[in-house]
């Protein structure tokens, strides 16, 4: 009985240890999400996967709409699947494929306050490395539409780590449960 209690635990643990290696990314790092800063360049060289966190931080003029990839092009904000308002939202990535979001104040996207990534989704095993995973629709200059209804805000969560320790420390969790998959199994047999 003993023995099953402890692989029941095992298992627990294994299945909610990839959501721990989560990792929560600053939009814009320091200048936040603002006007000036290219967000496509920030983008580069980062991995999103499921599970990871963008964290936006803006002023009063500002707010964040995800939008269709169309709507990203176009910087239409007349069609917002969500609108994130009040100066700092964390948005949970929590499917795998391509998101996009925008400024929709005035004129704000057409200078370039929009950010597109692509999430992969979350791994276990352990990687040599991974493709930059945005991508760079070209730009368009139609006027923005009115934003939809409101999501609410969520707080913002802690600290941004580096994301190539989140490389790392996905490689070294995907050892631990090859490893504890394996004990499990010993333990079973």
């Amino acid at each position: 009985m003993a023995m099953a209690t402890t692989a029941a635990l095992l298992l627990a643990f294994l299945l909610a240890a990839p959501m721990a290696l989560a990792v929560d990314y600053k939009v814009g790092d320091d200048s936040g999400w603002d006007q000036g800063v290219n967000y496509d360049n920030w983008a580069k060289g980062k991995t999103f996967q499921v599970g990871d966190n963008l964290l936006f931080s803006y002023g009063g003029s500002h707010s964040v709409d995800v939008v269709s990839q169309s709507d990203y092009t176009s910087c239409n904000t007349g069609n917002a699947i969500t609108t994130y308002t009040g100066g700092s939202n964390t948005v949970k990535l929590d499917k795998a494929g391509a998101m996009y979001f925008v400024c929709p104040a005035f004129g704000h996207c057409q200078g370039g306050m929009k950010l597109a990534v692509t999430v992969s989704a979350a791994s276990t095993t352990p990687s040599g490395g991974s493709p930059p995973s945005t991508t760079t629709p070209p730009s368009s200059s139609s006027p923005n539409g009115p934003s939809s209804p409101t999501t609410p805000n969520s707080p913002p969560s802690s600290p941004t780590p580096k994301p190539s320790s989140a490389s790392t420390m996905n490689g070294m969790m995907g050892l631990v449960v090859l490893g504890a998959s394996m004990a499990i199994v010993g333990l079973m047999g």
